[in-house]
């Protein structure tokens, strides 16, 4: 089999794995954009508001929500260890709970990062130290546990490691922190639990691994603290690279594809860039990266401090961060086309959003529940209910359900019509 065509193969069972759109199988959803297919959601959150239909105490942590038939997984600590734990989808209770790492603290919020994802009746999970754990979907076993910073000598981000596990092929890939002599993204088999393979030194940004195509072949994006890294599957080779340094390595939000072009944003005042990265002929193809727009400082049109945002019919729709990690964050619409603004509200407040059904679905710093519509031309709200305490995590959308949580608990709510 030629390398291309593993690759394919790769390409394949990524989409094959990522299920159908009734789940939400891991970090942003199916395809890691944050968007799904469902329709036939509430037009509005109306004025007397939604009942949840469960509400499960957990504890603290920031970790995502994937949802898999019946089974919602995510992660959270006690005093003594990190979790991850499986609920029902129908009423919350627990299936099974598995300590995965010992407690842990960090001065920008203690417990994991990480968001579970869900494959082939499997759950990778990443622990906010950065131990990397394979367990049985059903009821929870530990089949395999690898700490990659041990392996690769180097000590955890300073703001913790936060990369949700991508799987791609036989591969389970994170990003992890080099130190002087290791590497900021490793990729380990899935199955076994065997070191594959691991590139580049440079410092750990907090973002996940997504895809990329260039001419149909997928290429990993490491979104590094320093740059955009395109990295092949199976070899792990680095083939490009865009620079992109940020004060305290703080590129979070995920990289997106915009059509055939990647859209990368950061707070701190940095900004936003769409950026083409284009193929040389030959056996041996070199690559170069092409900005197409970009919109840097403090008059940036976006600076996405940890929210990724999201593509629709030709807009990008986000938060956009004012100051270096400052208390005002803005939502915004650009074109995507031409980088400009097509509208603003002003102190929004900081916040989470994906897509589904026409509808921007937002939970915010403020514990609400915001709907409002993905309408390039004007911004138009349709309802918002407190619902949770403070909270960082995205929602999670499967089946009309829509989930969050907080430091406490866990909430799921019905949205269809």
């Amino acid at each position: 089999m030629t390398h291309r065509n593993r690759i394919a193969v790769c390409i394949i069972f990524f989409i094959h794995s990522a299920a159908t759109a009734d789940d939400w199988p891991q970090f942003l959803g199916p395809h890691r954009n944050g968007k799904s297919a469902e329709t036939g959601l509430i037009s509005r959150i109306p004025e007397t508001g939604i009942k949840p239909q469960w509400r499960v105490t957990l504890g603290e942590g920031m970790s995502g929500i994937s949802v898999v038939g019946n089974h919602v997984v995510t992660m959270y600590q006690d005093d003594k260890n990190q979790y991850v734990v499986c609920l029902n989808r129908k009423d919350g209770t627990k299936t099974w709970k598995t300590a995965v790492a010992p407690h842990y603290q960090n001065s920008m919020g203690h417990g994991p990062r990480a968001t579970p994802t869900v494959v082939d009746g499997k759950v990778y999970s990443f622990s906010g130290e950065g131990i990397l754990t394979a367990l049985s979907l059903d009821k929870g076993k530990i089949l395999w546990s690898k700490n990659p910073q041990t392996k690769i000598g180097a000590k955890p981000a300073e703001y913790g490691m936060s990369s949700s596990p991508l799987v791609l092929g036989n591969e389970v890939i994170v990003h992890t922190s080099p130190g002087a002599q290791g590497y900021s993204i490793v990729a380990y088999s899935k199955d076994k639990g065997e070191f594959k393979w691991g590139t580049m030194r440079y410092a750990a940004g907090y973002s996940s691994p997504t895809l990329f195509e260039v001419n149909n072949v997928p290429h990993i994006m490491l979104f590094s603290g320093e740059a955009l890294v395109g990295v092949e599957p199976v070899t792990g080779r680095a083939v490009w690279e865009y620079p992109f340094p940020t004060e305290y390595n703080c590129n979070t939000a995920s990289p997106i594809m915009v059509g055939k072009r990647v859209f990368i944003s950061s707070g701190e005042n940095h900004g936003s860039a769409l950026l083409s990265v284009n193929q040389s002929q030959g056996d041996k193809p070199t690559y170069t990266v092409k900005e197409k727009w970009t919109s840097f400082g403090r008059d940036s049109v976006m600076r996405s401090e940890w929210q990724t945002p999201i593509y629709h019919e030709g807009h990008l729709f986000g938060f956009d961060n004012v100051g270096s990690a400052g208390p005002i964050s803005n939502l915004v619409c650009i074109d995507a086309r031409t980088g400009k603004r097509k509208w603003i509200e002003k102190r929004f407040g900081k916040g989470n959003l994906i897509f589904a059904d026409g509808k921007l679905i937002i939970s915010t710093m403020k514990g609400q529940l915001i709907m409002v519509e993905a309408n390039p031309e004007k911004y138009v709200e349709l309802g918002k209910q407190k619902i949770i305490g403070q909270t960082r995590q995205a929602p999670a959308l499967s089946n009309g359900q829509v989930f969050l949580r907080d430091n406490r608990e866990i909430v799921c709510v019905d949205v269809n019509k």
